[in-house]
């Protein structure tokens, strides 16, 4: 019976020895231009970049196969923050992959109207949309980036993008007016007469 444990925990430690050495031998380098690329973009995986998510947009950016302006989602921040990156000048946005929003927005789907053909659920790049075949649909508000995959799909259009309800999570301090807009009365200043 020892005679067991110990060879179960001698082939544990040479396997798990051999496992570290290979992990560290073998290390498989990424490109870091990838990386620093891949964190600018704001990771909606929704495809409207025409890659089939974010990750495989960056790589396509480091590889010169495509041009920095094609991410809607990210807008004009995102295309500043990679011209800035790879030292080019900044485009703007591409509008053949969509148009940029400043209002966030998350798909509803109206449940009176669904019909349950779960294509959808298959549209929908980062699984926010629950239910299952002849049963209604529903997003999770909190998983949907609103990249709009899901309408058109939809045989009945039962799905609707509505702006994101403002939370203490997600709520923005206004931007400041600049002294031109805020109103100034300038009076003169009068001097009180003593007696």
């Amino acid at each position: 019976m020892i005679d067991a444990i110990f060879a179960i925990v001698g082939l544990a430690l040479f396997f798990g020895l051999l496992l570290g050495y290979s992990a560290i031998r073998f290390k498989v380098k990424g490109d870091p231009i990838v990386d620093q690329i891949d964190a600018e973009l704001p990771q909606t995986q929704c495809g409207q970049c025409t890659y089939a998510g974010c990750r495989p947009y960056a790589e396509a950016i480091a590889k010169g196969e495509a041009d920095i302006n094609q991410c809607p989602p990210g807008g004009d921040d995102t295309i500043e923050a990679l011209a800035n990156l790879l030292g080019v000048e900044a485009k703007p946005l591409d509008e053949e992959h969509g148009e940029h929003s400043d209002i966030p927005t998350v798909a509803i789907i109206i449940e009176d109207t669904c019909i349950g053909c779960t294509l959808c659920i298959k549209a929908c790049p980062v699984d926010a949309i629950l239910g299952a075949a002849k049963q209604m649909h529903t997003v999770i508000e909190s998983e949907c980036t609103g990249c709009e995959l899901c309408i058109p799909p939809c045989p009945v259009e039962c799905i609707e993008m509505v702006p994101l309800k403002t939370t203490i999570d997600n709520w923005q301090w206004p931007e400041p007016l600049s002294l031109e807009q805020i109103p100034v009365v300038v009076e003169p200043l009068t001097k009180k007469k003593s007696a």
